[in-house]
């Protein structure tokens, strides 16, 4: 076996079924490894599209997922994606080439120090020096992202340790040339005793899988919530991604709120967790839920800019922080309660328990956002040159199945959408995550509908966002991946515009055109929609779906009036 086929040995063991990856040269041969062992593998035309479609595999699975990229070059681009991943707490392997062993430092190809480049956005850098070292080095890298605090590993895998031995042997020959002066033997005593290091016979290390232990929350901590949520009569719980570090347990998660009982807001990746229509679930003015609220729950959920740096939540309140990170659970408001561990354990924990029931308290709550979904409505029939983004918004939750998973990338569109289209089921909302990333889309639909063939698979674009990942529609129809796209086509980075205008004087670097990107993702191959009236909108989501039922990729370019609905919504 070459180092490739050592690599892909792991992957298949530890139940990888996707490599994504951007070919080159310094990789080849973990690619040709993992396809030799029933691996798919999935070319894309740009690395943090594949380093975003990993992390969407790992979200929805809990596997980690797996990106191969070439040295240099390959490397640096997926540093955005990585970075991502690290804010979202998602589990990924990033397996790089590098330079050969002997010509590190020594202008080869592509050859950059990479460890400095990574380090800061990575649980663990690991350089492999000696081919019998590779299995292991991934093997552990595996466990790594997955436990503690989940998040991205890089692995190191220089070009000369994947190839078949006889070929490196020949190539380092050839390299040494056949000179008979005392440097140039003593060049090649060198380079043989060094391919004879790199290829010396060893037992690997990673016969057996490195366990994954998930960290769980003290007895101590459950039983002071739960007498904290005794003495309650106004408690509130906010669930984010990190509830669902566990994927397999959220339908034990969900049962577990259920019971409790207790109104819930959802976010990130918990979007969906309860359902599309459960009675507990709030969407609307969460800042004044959180500052009548005498006793809160953060499950998964740091006090930053998204909770006001803790300020949204009134002084007087008992806080009870759960979450697998004690920084993030004590970030800018110290917990009254802190429970160290994983979060959706730590809910599950306390639904051991008899629920008490707060009816007035919710039905309160309740009757607000009811109040706000009718004024939503009310704003989405409203007179529209062009489409009514509330009314679009609508027409999507309306056509989509219980079956759909909805992918978001973008500003002023799709955080309306968060606000009006409900995911239907717990991990069927995907969203960038804290680092607020664009261009995350066309990856983690890619990822989304490779795990999930059989599900309508629906990614909603701002139009600048769409700039950073149209190229995929490539990837999509030679796959065989029939997402449907939906372009909010307001011809503008929307949501920066209007505060920058307000706050400015001026619209400069805000303003795009209202191009035909249905006809690019024709180009490509795929089937292209444009509605410019709300009286097109829902025909051309249907023509979408259908299109999609055919097995083809889709995008709707949908044109967008200017909306109010997310006025004073920008953050800091």
């Amino acid at each position: 076996m070459h180092g490739g086929d050592r690599i892909a040995r792991v992957l298949q063991r530890r139940g990888v079924r996707f490599v994504f990856t951007l070919c080159g040269g310094h990789v080849s041969p973990i690619l040709t490894g993992a396809k030799a062992l029933g691996l798919r593998v999935i070319d894309v035309r740009h690395e943090a599209t594949a380093v975003f479609a990993a992390d969407a595999v790992a979200r929805i699975t809990g596997i980690p997922g797996v990106a191969v990229v070439t040295a240099g070059p390959g490397v640096t681009n997926t540093i955005t994606a990585i970075k991502n991943a690290q804010l979202a707490q998602s589990p990924l392997v990033l397996l790089g080439g590098a330079a050969p062993t002997a010509l590190k430092g020594r202008g080869a190809l592509q050859d950059i120090d990479q460890r400095p480049l990574l380090a800061p956005h990575v649980k663990l850098v690991r350089t492999v020096r000696r081919v019998r070292d590779l299995a292991p080095a991934v093997d552990e890298a595996f466990a790594v992202a997955a436990s503690g605090i989940p998040g991205p590993v890089f692995v190191e895998c220089p070009v000369d340790l994947l190839y078949e031995e006889r070929t490196i042997r020949d190539w380092y020959a050839s390299a040494s040339g056949k000179g008979k002066s005392l440097a140039d033997r003593a060049l090649r005593w060198y380079l043989e005793r060094h391919v004879d290091r790199m290829f010396a016979p060893g037992e690997e290390t990673a016969a057996v899988n490195r366990s994954v232990e998930v960290p769980q929350p003290r007895e101590g901590s459950v039983a002071a919530a739960l007498a904290a949520l005794e003495r309650a009569e106004r408690p509130l719980a906010v669930i984010g991604s990190q509830a669902l570090a566990c994927p397999g347990e959220a339908a034990a998660i969900a049962a577990a709120v259920t019971r409790l009982g207790i109104p819930a807001y959802l976010s990130g990746m918990a979007r969906g967790l309860l359902g599309a229509e459960s009675p507990l679930q709030l969407r609307h003015r969460r800042r004044e839920a959180l500052r009548e609220s005498d006793c809160v729950i953060l499950a998964g959920v740091p006090c930053d800019f998204r909770l006001d740096y803790g300020r949204h939540i009134r002084r007087g309140a008992t806080l009870i922080a759960a979450n697998r990170s004690a920084r993030e659970a004590r970030m800018n408001r110290h917990p009254g309660i802190l429970a160290v561990g994983d979060a959706g354990r730590f809910l599950q924990a306390l639904a051991r328990s008899e629920p008490s029931p707060h009816v007035p308290w919710l039905a309160a709550l309740r009757a607000r956002d009811d109040e706000r979904e009718s004024e939503i409505d009310r704003g989405a029939s409203g007179p529209a040159e062009h489409i009514n983004p509330l009314a679009l918004c609508r027409a999507i939750d309306a056509a989509a199945p219980s079956n759909a998973t909805f992918v978001v990338d973008g500003g002023d569109f799709v955080a309306t959408a968060a606000y009006t289209v409900h995911p239907r089921a717990p991990l069927a909302w995907l969203d960038p995550g804290v680092f607020g990333t664009l261009g995350v889309g066309a990856g983690f639909a890619l990822g989304a509908k490779l795990c999930r063939p059989q599900d309508e698979v629906w990614v909603l674009w701002g139009d600048g966002a769409l700039g950073y990942g149209i190229t995929e529609y490539d990837t999509f129809v030679r796959h065989g991946l029939p997402v449907i796209g939906v372009v909010g086509n307001d011809a503008g980075w929307t949501q920066i515009a209007r505060e920058q205008v307000k706050l400015l004087g001026d619209d400069v670097a805000t303003v795009l055109a209202r191009s035909d990107y249905h006809r690019v993702a024709e180009g490509f191959g795929a089937a292209g929609f444009v509605a410019r009236r709300d009286a097109e909108a829902r025909s051309a989501l249907e023509s979408a779906r259908a299109a999609a039922a055919a097995g083809r990729p889709v995008l709707v370019n949908a044109w967008l009036d200017p909306s109010a609905f997310r006025e004073g919504s920008i953050s800091m």
